[in-house]
């Protein structure tokens, strides 16, 4: 009996052991299995999108995590989405990063729609999310604000990086595929083939317009930015036989939604009075200091940079470019407050401290205009400012951009839809609605800008 008793308990024993050992393999692989889960995707939390997941299961995934961790792409970080928007809206401080991260989103996600009814090669589906994630990798301070002054546009340098063997996103494009970094390049040209798929990133309805309004909308708490990006996505469809991207019949509401967003971020926060004084002023003081370097004065600089370079008027290579971010233009501005030249001092103050110009809205006949702005500049000129840097005349030069206008030639200029249900046919969408042919209707701003000081003499003018 104590035998069966003893041999009882071994085995109660054995049972237990084999229990424990086997709840442990259980444990260590849910755990395996955990980590393995978490390796295979990163997560980002965006304020636009909410979570933004990047699988990184597929060579495509693992290629697009390398790219968000080159150096050229984390430069973005340094660069304010916006410009000098955070001068008149304190909340507009988020950066190119972010933007790029969530044109990337909006770009896989339309892709994934897409392939459920075209056929679209992986290997074209790789290119445009590669060209959707580094569209602005080419941006230099300030993001648009500083590119007329220094005689460059950020789409070259954006090109050169992709197809440069000095860049680690040249690298790492190349390593996936020896033809990658010509195809995202062509995309950026709008060159790609096919043209529909080239048009999500660069179009008048392409997915860095779609994350950029919302974006913008949000961080500067300015409502006009927000239409419906859901519809729009569910509505996207691609006309093979014209190889061009147009919107089904149901998605025209939201396309109208859409434009009407541009046309009032144009007018309520891209335009604004004093976002565009405080770019009036970055430029005047950069004027100054090249001015000076020029003629042989004295502006500081801190020697052996690319900073350096630009004062002295030289075109930047590729690799000094990215070296230069906001950080670089603000540390030289707040050296500039204590330079012995009065306007450079005076203007760097006045940026530094948010003292910005007055923008005065010219709401006068044309032929009035010029006699008005002679009027003003003189009277800049009598206060002892130097009208050169006091005084800058500013008008919408980029309309074309901001709001839609019906284009010829390409077909990203203009932005197709599907018209008639029983009928239907795909036509340019202002031959449809009366909503985007009332937005075309011609809208001017003209500006002055000039020291607030002045303003009192120039106002009286304005009355009279």
């Amino acid at each position: 009996m104590a035998d069966i008793i003893s041999l009882v308990q071994i085995f109660r024993i054995t049972f237990y052991v084999l229990l424990a050992k086997f709840s442990y393999c259980i444990q260590n692989f849910i755990q395996i299995f955990q980590e393995k889960k978490k390796l295979s995707e990163r997560i980002y939390r965006d304020s636009v999108h909410n979570i933004i997941r990047l699988k990184t299961d597929t060579p495509s995934g693992e290629l697009m995590v390398r790219l968000i961790d080159t150096a050229e792409f984390q430069r973005l970080r340094r660069i304010k989405q916006l410009g000098l928007a955070h001068f008149t809206y304190q909340g507009a401080e988020h950066s190119r990063f972010t933007h790029s991260l969530g044109v990337l989103h909006l770009a896989t996600r339309i892709l994934a729609k897409l392939s459920t009814k075209y056929e679209i090669s992986d290997e074209a589906q790789t290119a445009v999310r590669c060209a959707a994630l580094l569209h602005d990798i080419g941006h230099g301070a300030f993001s648009h604000v500083i590119e007329k002054i220094l005689g460059f546009h950020h789409e070259n340098f954006t090109i050169e990086a992709v197809l440069s063997s000095e860049t680690e996103v040249g690298n790492a494009l190349r390593r996936f595929s020896a033809e990658l970094p010509e195809q995202v390049a062509s995309i950026i040209r709008g060159e790609f083939l096919p043209h529909a798929l080239a048009q999500l990133v660069s179009s008048q309805l392409d997915v860095d317009r779609m994350d950029y309004l919302l974006r913008d909308s949000l961080m500067t708490g300015a409502k006009y930015g927000i239409f419906d990006l859901e519809w729009i996505i569910k509505s996207l469809e691609i006309d093979e036989e014209n190889d061009r991207l147009y919107v089904a019949a149901e998605g025209i509401y939201a396309v109208e939604d859409y434009l009407q967003a541009r046309y009032y971020m144009f007018r309520q926060v891209y335009f604004h009075r004093s976002l565009r004084s405080a770019e009036v002023i970055l430029r005047s003081l950069l004027r100054r200091a090249l001015d000076l370097f020029r003629s042989g004065g004295n502006v500081w600089c801190v020697p052996g940079t690319a900073f350096e370079k630009i004062l002295h008027g030289e075109k930047l290579s590729l690799t000094e470019h990215l070296e230069v971010d906001d950080s670089d233009v603000m540390f030289h501005i707040k050296q500039w407050q204590r330079s012995e030249d009065a306007i450079l001092s005076d203007l760097a103050r006045r940026f530094v401290h948010r003292r910005l110009f007055r923008a005065f809205d010219l709401d006068m006949p044309e032929d009035e205009r010029a006699d008005f702005i002679e009027r003003a500049r003189r009277a800049v000129e009598e206060a002892g400012f130097d009208s050169r840097y006091y005084f800058a005349e500013d008008k919408t030069g980029d309309v074309p951009y901001y709001f839609y206008t019906k284009a010829t030639g390409e077909p990203k200029n203009s932005i197709f839809v599907e018209s008639g249900y029983s009928r239907p046919e795909i036509r340019e969408i202002s031959e449809v609605s009366a909503a985007v042919r009332g937005l075309q209707k011609g809208y001017e701003i003209y500006r002055v800008c000039f020291p607030s000081e002045v303003s009192e003499r120039i106002t009286a003018f304005y009355r009279k």
